[in-house]
């Protein structure tokens, strides 16, 4: 895997002579051109100035507020239901319809500015993290405000802060338990499911109901908030993170942070990946300048939120043996490290009772798929031919799955247990992608987890920046028509999923075909130029034949 800033061709894998950062870590020779970018005289004031890009994502995020009243998610208990406005919007087919174009287009318009702030900042000079600082802050505040879209899982946290404000444990039971809860507005999905989230976040869950009384609508913007701190941590660390790697600090952040779909996922759906994603961030940054205990801890609270990222520690260890340590050495931090971690997880189940029970989120991972995972498609496809074939398509379909996630766990040993130690976070980040992508289920914001880290670590201007504007650009058009909550008695002369869909489709030609500049960086030249290079295929495929 190669590493590498704003415009960088160079390999990871042939790094050449090494050079020290400030804070003691050698890396490759290869690193050198990205601090070179980041160092690089400012461009032009035209090609620097992001601005109109940034107000066009401010009133990309304001559509997004406006249409998420009218088909955003809003628990039947809250009070806001029977605003004559919300009434309007939610009940009448011109409102929903209105509010559907609205969330769609300005998803879509926040997608085509976080684009081109990219070109506008041109060489990423000096001046260039302010910009995306003010970006990210531009975009978040009216999502801030938003009623919950994309997802509504926000409203299952209050559940399980009262399962743990009324002596139950979320590792035990589901929020059927308690009284009026499908008023909170949790999906039916939470009724029997256990929680797979770690001891501080039930703690956190029961902080925000013991000062909410459960009211749906001050919760969800508390929970906001604590989203909110993980997003301000990215915003912090990552910079940081990336200049101690060699890498562009601005690029890396308008890359992990300012990309829709986790300004979307983090701040309008308030996942608590938000806050884990920032305190793992943090603590990679402290382990990687030899704050080990820091950074453990952080780590540690990381996995207190979610535990998927108790696949960060090994690599902390490595970072702790130190660049020559020997095998011994090595297992001795591993030891360590796992030793501190679980031994802190372990005494912060003894509030409430909640004991260990967020190991099984890790050993015990919910069953199915998805079918825009590569597993999920792909055993989709065997199954079918199976089937087709007259054999078990489905125990084909299970075996397929099962062998990727098996390959996932034998890829994180391989690069836990070798590569350089100049590139222990980028291991790590291959590690976390791998564990994810190979995973039977991955939801939009799942690639969130690890992007931060692969960008700190360099993500060049070729195939793989491309691969995730398609990746961005397809969980927002997916979450735009997913996730719409619309009364079943509207009346409406098209279905709101299938006019977002389509919107968002039309979005997206306009994006790579019809837009002068968003379609250079999918393909080159014009639409007339694409036309002409395809005839002349074809016409030399009728020559060959003849």
């Amino acid at each position: 895997m190669t590493a590498g800033g704003s415009h960088l061709s160079t390999s990871e894998s042939s790094p050449g002579p090494s050079k020290k950062t400030s804070a003691g870590m050698e890396l490759p020779k290869s690193y050198a051109p990205a601090v070179a970018v980041a160092a690089a005289p400012a461009a032009a004031p035209a090609k620097r100035r992001a601005y109109i890009a940034i107000w066009q994502g401010f009133l990309g995020a304001l559509m997004m507020f406006v249409g998420s009243i009218g088909t955003g998610w809003i628990a039947n208990g809250s009070p806001m239901i029977r605003q004559p406005v919300v009434i309007a919007l939610r009940t009448e087919g011109w409102g929903v319809t209105l509010s559907t174009v609205l969330l769609t287009v300005g998803a879509m318009l926040l997608m085509r500015s976080w684009l081109r702030v990219g070109q506008r900042l041109g060489d990423w000079g000096e001046q260039s993290l302010r910009s995306v600082v003010i970006a990210i802050s531009a975009w978040s505040l009216p999502l801030l405000l938003a009623v919950p879209i994309f997802s509504r899982d926000v409203y299952a946290y209050t559940g399980q802060g009262r399962l743990v404000m009324e002596g139950q444990n979320p590792y035990d039971v589901g929020i059927s338990t308690l009284s009026n809860w499908f008023a909170l507005g949790a999906d039916p999905a939470w009724a029997e499911n256990r929680t797979p989230y770690g001891p501080y976040f039930l703690w956190l869950a029961r902080g925000v109901v013991g000062l909410t009384g459960a009211q749906p609508d001050f919760s969800v913007l508390l929970f906001r908030l604590l989203a909110g701190v993980g997003v301000v941590l990215c915003v912090i660390y990552v910079p940081k993170l990336a200049e101690l790697h060699g890498i562009n600090g601005a690029r890396a952040l308008w890359i992990a942070v300012a990309n829709p779909l986790f300004l979307i996922s983090f701040v309008a759906s308030a996942h608590n990946d938000a806050l884990m994603v920032g305190l793992a961030v943090a603590g990679v940054y402290l382990a990687a300048t030899k704050h080990y205990l820091t950074g453990i801890l952080l780590v540690t609270a990381s996995i207190g939120i979610k535990p998927i990222t108790v696949l960060l520690l090994p690599f902390i260890g490595v970072m702790w043996a130190g660049p020559a340590a020997s095998w011994t050495r090595k297992f001795l931090m591993w030891g360590a490290t796992a030793g501190i971690s679980f031994g802190v997880l372990a005494l912060s189940g003894i509030p409430y009772n909640l004991g260990l029970g967020w190991v099984w989120a890790i050993m015990d991972p919910t069953p199915g798929y998805t079918g825009y995972s590569p597993s999920g498609f792909l055993g989709q496809q065997v199954e079918f031919l199976g089937n087709v074939l007259g054999l078990p398509g489905g125990t084909f379909a299970d075996l397929l799955r099962t062998g990727t996630k098996w390959a996932a766990i034998g890829l994180v040993l391989l690069l836990m247990f070798r590569g350089d130690y100049s590139r222990a976070v980028r291991r790590m980040a291959l590690a976390f992608t791998a564990v994810v992508m190979l995973s039977p289920i991955i939801q939009p914001w799942y690639i969130l987890w690890f992007l931060p880290f692969l960008a700190v670590t360099g993500i060049r201007n070729d195939w793989q920046i491309r691969s995730l504007y398609v990746g961005v650009t397809f969980f927002v058009v997916f979450g735009a028509q997913d996730q719409l909550s619309v009364w079943s008695f509207v009346e409406l002369a098209v279905d709101a999923s299938s006019l977002a869909f389509v919107t968002a489709l039309l979005f997206t030609f306009y994006l790579l075909v019809l837009d002068i500049h968003t379609r250079k960086l999918l393909v080159e030249g014009k639409p007339v130029d694409w036309a002409r290079r395809a005839l002349g295929w074809v016409k030399k495929q009728r020559a060959a034949r003849r």
